[in-house]
């Protein structure tokens, strides 16, 4: 089962939603959305990340982290 964070931020145009995923030796997976638009133009990406972690709380952190990295960056994709 996924769990959306409570550590949700909006930045810009840019709306990150990390989530988290228990695995089945406990520890979690991580997985950020990142949503821009509103209505029919709404565009949602969704990454996976590989390391895994000991609590769901790490678990998002990170994803987070990685996304608000992924913003900072010069050139974004439309």
């Amino acid at each position: 089962m996924n769990h959306l964070s409570p550590q949700a931020q909006t930045v810009g145009r840019f709306a990150l939603s990390p989530l988290t995923r228990q695995t089945e030796d406990g520890q979690y997976a991580a997985s950020l959305s990142i949503r821009s638009g509103r209505g029919s133009g709404t565009h949602d990406r969704v990454y996976r990340f590989t390391p895994l972690f000991p609590t769901a709380q790490a678990a998002a952190r990170f994803a987070l982290d990685q996304g608000l990295s992924y913003l900072r960056q010069p050139a974004l994709p439309a």
